[in-house]
Formats: structure tokens, C-alpha cells, sequence
């Protein structure tokens, strides 16, 4: 048996799982709009997925503008609430911040009102996170936030767990589905999995060549009736079968991908809470990727909002799930 790790937080830190007050899904989003954007080579050694761009700086920075502005405009017209802010400003003389546009990676919020900020590796997504997020959040749009846990500390003793990349989350079970690699430490994977009163699932997932997969919702997501999970990266039999065990556990139907599928960003996706029912948002080349049982799958419990970020997905390694924070919190 493997021994319980230490305790990382404060006893006033700590949560306890309460089912009746967590939703799965949301029906708002917070994004951030990119005003610089290239491949970070401070993530390049560990994101496997962020290949080399093909187009000029200035032209590359409008593509993503463009695709960020599509995504927003199709999210809304499929009746998700999109608030969007802009990246902090640094000193002109200071690095850029071409991975602003993923903000799941440095805070999640939560349905009892909590704020959780979380420790990066990179040094210059660290300047990603807003001191004034708490302030931002209640008086320009309107909600609540009741306490903030900050685990950015963490980062000095070399521990990281990166938000939404790192966990993925069933808030109704209480469960955190976590592949360990340098972005997401075990200890760093307990603490904010006490936290948020959450029991942590951990496994190793790695591409074929054995490196780790940098973030967890690069190869799986899981939704109110679906999980979507790319099993053979899971390479050890017994961490996969528990996986399996815990997911279909929750009675969820399971779509299995390979490992193609999940460079094509189909793990990469997120259900929400449209207006309209259950909706996935998923990218235009993630969705041609899935086979047509897998189509059928998905289209049975969910609508489908396939949103075009090729740009994105090629030079930042993230898709349209990394560019969700999703926002749990009460309003006033």
C-alpha cells in the first residue's frame, strides 16, 4: 500500500466533498485573448504536441486572434457565456506570454465559491496568473468569490499541478483524474486534490516514444453522461483497469481513442452547460479525427460545437478545451 502523502496545506485549506453542491458542467467560460502568440520554448521540452509555425510572427499573432474571435462567437451563439479578458501586462522589457490564452492551466473555480491558484513550471506562464483574478471576477462580472486558495508556493519547493490541464475533473463524483508528469507532480496532485475535498486518480500516461503526456486533458475529458479517454497511453495494465473501473463506475458512456486521435486534440474538448442542452465544444480538427461510431457516441448525448483553432493546436500545443477556464462560481 502506498504510504498517504503529507500534508502540503493549511488545516483551513482543506475541503470536504459535498456532491449536492458541485455541477459537472457550466454554462459560463472565462477566455483570454492572446496579444502575443508563438511557441513558448520554455514548454517545448515537455509539450509534445506544440510543433514549429509556418507563418511570420505578426501574421501568426493575427491567425490566433482570428480563431480566438471565431471561438468566441461560435460559443456564444451556441449559448455559453463567454467573458473574456485580456492578459496582464508585463514590463516592455519582460518576457511575452504566448500561452495567456490557456487560463484553465493557473486557477479553477468552484461551486461553493472557492478560487484555487495553482503552480506552473514554466517560469513565464507563472506571470500568466492575476493577483486581482478575486477583484476581476466580482466586479466586473458580477460573482462570488468566498475564499481563495493559492498553491502557487508550491513552485519553490519544484511541485506543480496545472489547474484543469493537470486534473480533470468529476466534480459530481469527487474524483480528479491526474497523469503524472513534470507539469503535474504527485504532491502538487494531493494537495489540490485536498483542497478541493477531491480523491485524486493518478496514473502515468505517455506517448508511444515514453515520454509523459504533459497535461491530462490532452487524453481524456469527462463530461455529465460522457468520458472520453485515450486508454493505450496508459501503459501500466493496472492503472488502466482502474481508470476503466472508476469511469464506468459513474455509469458514463466511454469513447475510447488512440493515440492519433488524441494528437488530433480529441481528448481536448469539454462539455458544457449551453442554453440549449448539453454541448461539446470541440475543435474542427478533432472532430473529423473521431470515427463515425464514436460521432454517433457523442451526438447522442450531446450537441456538437466544432470550432476551427488549427493555428492554435499546431504552435501552442493546446486545443479549445485549454482555452476554457471554466466559471463555477455563485453569482451576487
Amino acid at each position: 500500500m502506498a504510504r498517504p502523502q503529507p500534508s502540503l496545506l493549511s488545516p483551513g485549506d482543506r475541503a470536504i466533498f459535498d456532491p449536492m453542491r458541485s455541477a459537472q458542467t457550466t454554462g459560463t467560460v472565462l477566455m483570454v485573448r492572446p496579444t502575443a502568440f508563438h511557441g513558448n520554448p520554455q514548454t517545448a521540452a515537455t509539450n509534445l504536441l506544440q510543433q514549429p509555425a509556418a507563418l511570420p510572427h505578426d501574421e501568426l499573432l493575427a491567425t490566433a486572434q482570428r480563431e480566438f474571435d471565431g471561438a468566441v462567437a461560435a460559443l456564444s451563439r451556441a449559448g455559453i457565456d463567454v467573458l473574456v479578458l485580456e492578459p496582464p501586462s508585463g514590463p516592455p522589457e519582460g518576457p511575452s506570454l504566448p500561452d495567456a490564452l490557456f487560463p484553465n492551466n493557473w486557477f479553477s473555480t468552484h461551486a461553493d465559491g472557492t478560487l484555487v491558484l495553482y503552480p506552473m513550471l514554466a517560469e513565464n506562464r507563472r506571470l500568466e496568473r492575476r493577483p486581482d483574478l478575486a477583484r476581476l471576477l466580482t466586479e466586473r462580472f458580477g460573482l462570488q468569490v468566498a475564499r481563495t486558495i493559492d498553491l502557487s508556493d508550491l513552485e519553490r519547493a519544484g511541485q506543480f499541478v496545472e489547474g484543469t490541464g493537470s486534473l480533470v475533473l468529476d466534480r459530481t463524483e469527487g474524483i480528479a483524474y491526474a497523469g503524472l508528469s513534470p507539469r503535474s507532480t504527485a504532491p502538487a496532485i494531493h494537495a489540490a486534490c485536498e483542497a478541493l475535498g477531491m480523491e485524486a486518480c493518478s496514473f502515468v500516461a505517455t506517448h508511444a516514444s515514453g515520454a509523459p503526456i504533459y497535461h491530462t486533458n490532452v487524453m481524456m475529458s469527462v463530461g455529465s453522461q460522457v468520458a472520453i479517454v485515450c486508454l493505450e497511453t496508459i501503459r501500466d495494465a493496472d492503472q488502466r483497469a482502474i481508470v476503466i473501473d472508476r469511469l464506468q463506475a459513474t455509469g458514463k458512456a466511454l469513447v475510447v481513442i488512440d493515440e492519433a486521435q488524441m494528437h488530433a486534440f480529441c481528448g481536448n474538448v469539454l462539455e458544457l452547460a449551453s442554453t440549449a442542452g448539453p454541448l461539446l465544444a470541440v475543435s474542427v480538427r478533432a472532430w473529423r479525427a473521431f470515427d463515425a461510431e464514436q460521432r454517433r457516441t457523442l451526438e447522442q448525448h450531446l450537441s456538437i460545437c466544432p470550432i476551427a483553432v488549427d493555428t492554435i493546436e499546431q504552435v501552442g500545443g493546446g486545443g479549445i478545451r485549454c482555452m476554457l477556464a471554466e466559471i463555477h462560481l455563485p453569482t451576487k
